[in-house]
């Protein structure tokens, strides 16, 4: 378990060295989610794999630290991971990875980057169904 300062210093490097903040060419999904209250906005691009895997995952956005922050942290956890794996995901498990005491004043920042993300994985799954054609 971080201690408080650890925490902050971890959301800061999520925050300002995010390694998947770009656009993805080849994305089957692209889906924003926002907070139209607060300006926070996250894009999420994923591309899924044969094997049912996500294995290209991408985000673009702006607004708070927290918001940020968790994104690329979403983006993170999910690479490699299956779409059930990342359904899954509960939005505590990320209050607990950003930690808790910090970004609970801010609930909906930190839940807005896996909320878009599982949207775009439910998007990415009927699109799939639908464009697929019994052979």
């Amino acid at each position: 378990m971080m201690d408080r300062q650890s925490q902050i210093d971890y959301l800061l490097d999520l925050y300002q060295n995010p390694t998947h903040k770009h656009t993805l060419e080849e994305a089957d999904v692209s889906l924003q989610g926002g907070n139209p209250g607060c300006g926070d906005i996250v894009t999420y691009h994923i591309h899924v794999g044969p094997d049912g895997r996500l294995d290209g995952i991408s985000f673009e956005g702006e607004g708070c630290t927290i918001s940020q922050a968790a994104a690329e942290l979403v983006a993170e956890e999910s690479a490699g991971h299956t779409l059930d794996e990342i359904e899954a995901m509960s939005h505590d498990e990320i209050v607990d990875l950003l930690g808790r005491e910090i970004v609970m004043s801010r609930p909906r920042c930190a839940t807005l980057a896996l909320g878009t993300l599982k949207g775009a994985i439910k998007q990415y799954r009927t699109g799939k169904r639908a464009s697929e054609c019994p052979e």
